[in-house]
């Protein structure tokens, strides 16, 4: 029986390499894997669904579970899961020295209202340092380019969210430097501070210990983005589901098997000097399997996004973690 062709859009993250290279092969499927930046996936995935599967920012996903006839089923599996604190960025002019500094501050938002580094970072800003979502003004665009509106995603934010679009002649990074926002969310370092302005740092400068103390309070390895595959293909052939988690699950594997290989010479693996320290501290920190897929061990991050979303108004109405997946994937 000839394999079933279908194009995998992801972008090159060390546990898909193996899906990316053929070296993991899905069970029946004749794969094509398409290296694409996040966002670019996102606009060919959402505005034409371009590709038969492709990883989906949380946000974008959970907006097609409202419309009529969502087009994507998802599976239990997360390309980038990223702790937010190190994606909140201050103009050191602005006297800010503590999260609760923000409140009535002009704050900007990387690309949209909602997407999923700026809902975490909200999310914790109010849960942890007493931040309401509502005690500041959101200025959404580019942060490196100018970028228009969405035309296939329509932000909803609720009314007593303050929320305005920097049009299409200037960035976010440009009016953080110079003062016209006060702080800004980020999934991207802004441009000026990777170039060395000294107008902007981040609101937590040690930002690597505030999350190492965030996950062992809260047991929460942020997640950003899922697995989405077109709900035709699905229906014609229900069997690739199951396949394409087995599959995100061994090439997640392989790259296990080369970071545990080298735990004790990643300094010479990698160009950076200290990397084995860092291995054996993440690990000490997060365990062996420390990216895990499937629904179980990821309910309570998955729960709290879900939490997140709804309070910020971007979703209708609460979801729960196991309505998001396949059925025939939730006991993963």
């Amino acid at each position: 029986m000839t394999d079933l062709k279908m194009t995998l859009a992801c972008w090159n993250y060390d546990r898909t390499r193996a899906l990316m290279d053929g070296s993991v092969k899905p069970d029946g499927i004749e794969l094509s894997y398409h290296t694409s930046f996040p966002a670019a996936t996102f606009h060919r995935m959402m505005g034409k669904q371009e590709f038969e599967a492709s990883e989906l920012g949380l946000t974008f996903y959970l907006d097609t579970l409202h419309w009529d006839d969502p087009p994507f089923v998802a599976i239990p599996v997360y390309p980038i899961r990223v702790f937010s604190h190190s994606a909140i960025y201050i103009n050191t002019s602005k006297g800010i020295r503590e999260p609760k500094d923000l409140i009535g501050k002009r704050i900007g938002e990387f690309f949209l209202y909602g997407h999923d580094a700026g809902t975490w970072s909200k999310g914790i800003l109010q849960d942890h340092y007493g931040v309401p979502i509502d005690s500041y003004a959101n200025y959404i665009g580019g942060v490196e380019r100018p970028t228009p509106p969405l035309p296939w995603y329509q932000e909803k934010p609720p009314a007593h969210i303050k929320v305005q679009h920097i049009g299409t002649e200037t960035t976010l990074d440009k009016m953080l430097d110079a003062g016209e926002v006060d702080a800004l969310f980020s999934a991207l370092v802004p441009p000026s501070m990777a170039r060395g302005s000294k107008n902007i740092q981040r609101l937590f400068p040690d930002f690597e210990t505030v999350e190492r103390d965030y996950f062992k309070s809260t047991g929460i390895f942020p997640i950003q983005h899922v697995v989405a595959i077109r709900k035709d293909v699905y229906k014609a052939n229900p069997w690739v589901a199951t396949s394409l988690y087995k599959a995100f699950n061994d090439a997640r594997d392989k790259a296990y098997e080369t970071y545990r290989h080298q735990a004790e010479n990643m300094h010479r693996m990698f160009m950076i000097p200290w990397m084995t320290h860092h291995m054996r501290e993440m690990q000490d920190l997060l365990g062996e399997d420390w990216f895990p897929y499937g629904l179980k061990r990821n309910y309570k991050p998955l729960d709290t996004f879900l939490r997140y979303h709804h309070e910020q108004g971007l979703s209708k109405r609460r979801f729960k973690p196991e309505e998001l997946f396949l059925p025939e994937l939730l006991d993963t």
